[in-house]
């Protein structure tokens, strides 16, 4: 079974930068795409970036997301998304998940629970 499991959220000012984590267990990589969504509060969750694995070609389905940057280290089955220049509206649950294609959120068939972003002055 596919377990994630993020890390690295938390409460950050306006222009500040995070990165999260996300350890994935039991992932055969059958499927080498594997992102992160975003849900912001009162929102749908939608995709914000993915990555392949295997050649390492990176997805982000917002241009203005061009401040975020998703790498993955397969040896320690971790996938990362740095984000910079944070500002409020990126306010939300970041979520891992895969597969990850296009940002689509009906084709992931494994989540992980979640974790918390705050940006707030």
């Amino acid at each position: 079974e596919v377990r994630l499991v993020e890390s690295g959220g938390g409460l950050v000012q306006p222009g500040e930068s995070l990165r999260l984590s996300c350890t994935a267990s039991g992932y055969t990589f059958d499927d080498p795409t594997i992102g992160w969504f975003r849900q912001a509060p009162g929102l749908e969750r939608e995709g914000v970036s993915c990555i392949r694995t295997d050649d390492g070609s990176a997805y982000y389905t917002d241009s203005n997301l061009r401040r975020f940057s998703i790498s993955s280290d397969n040896a320690k089955a971790t996938v990362y998304l740095q984000m910079n220049n944070l500002s409020p509206g990126d306010t939300g649950t970041f979520y891992c998940a895969t597969p990850c294609l296009l940002g689509v959120r009906e084709l992931v068939r494994y989540w992980g629970p979640g974790i918390q972003v705050t940006v707030a002055s």
